[in-house]
């Protein structure tokens, strides 16, 4: 059985102020998806990775590829109309003998492949692999009234991706309707009542989002 990726590329320009998607936006040359997609292609071949673009894209995207030469065999599959949709549409096209599914985010681009790998290996035994980092800062919580009070920062991780898990747990999990609080896959998993495990991640596996961020 083999191991998949899922990479959801579906975000939109606005809070980059750009007039193209942010994982189209060059960076060192080339579109930040090509720089994600060459980090998974350095653990899993074209066939095991599935993206998931919003229909309006794929052309954009097809454009870049021939721009860029880059041509790796990756399947592109239509997105949904949430990250949540998009998921599930790249959970459909995952062959039913597949034992393993990462999710990652395409605007995500410095993720290390040693990761990726690690991520494959503790879902392999544990069932799940999340990847999150320590908070640094101080932390505090503001309650309704607007109050805060101090909380120990130990307690708490930032989330990344990817995030893996066993694919009959993944079915299983995305086959409930969608909630509003359902703001990874992590959460989702969770909310069917599948464990969750943590690994270590890297504060350098930043998500572009902002103007800074690509700076």
């Amino acid at each position: 059985m083999s191991n998949y990726a899922i990479i959801v590329a579906g975000g939109s320009g606005s809070r980059m102020k750009a007039d193209v998607p942010k994982q189209f936006l060059l960076l060192h040359g080339k579109p930040i998806l090509q720089h994600t997609l060459e980090r998974f292609l350095a653990v899993l071949p074209a066939s095991q990775i599935i993206l998931v673009l919003p229909v309006r894209e794929q052309a954009s995207w097809q454009a870049l590829c021939e721009q860029h030469q880059f041509f790796p065999g990756i399947r592109t599959v239509d997105g949904g109309a949430s990250r949540f949709q998009s998921v599930r549409c790249g959970l459909a096209a995952i062959p039913a003998d597949a034992r393993l599914v990462a999710v990652h985010d395409g605007v995500r681009p410095f993720i290390a492949p040693t990761i990726i790998q690690h991520s494959f290996e503790t879902a392999e035994q544990a069932g799940s692999a999340v990847t999150a980092v320590p908070v640094k800062d101080s932390v505090r919580v503001v309650d309704v009234d607007g109050r805060s009070r101090a909380v120990d920062r130990r307690l708490y991780h930032l989330v990344q991706t990817p995030q893996t898990f066993r694919l009959d747990w993944f079915r299983q999990a995305f086959a409930v309707d969608e909630q509003p609080f359902f703001t990874d896959c992590a959460s989702v998993l969770e909310f069917s009542g599948f464990p969750i495990t943590l690994i270590e991640g890297a504060y350098e596996n930043i998500k572009i989002t902002t103007p800074d961020d690509l700076r």
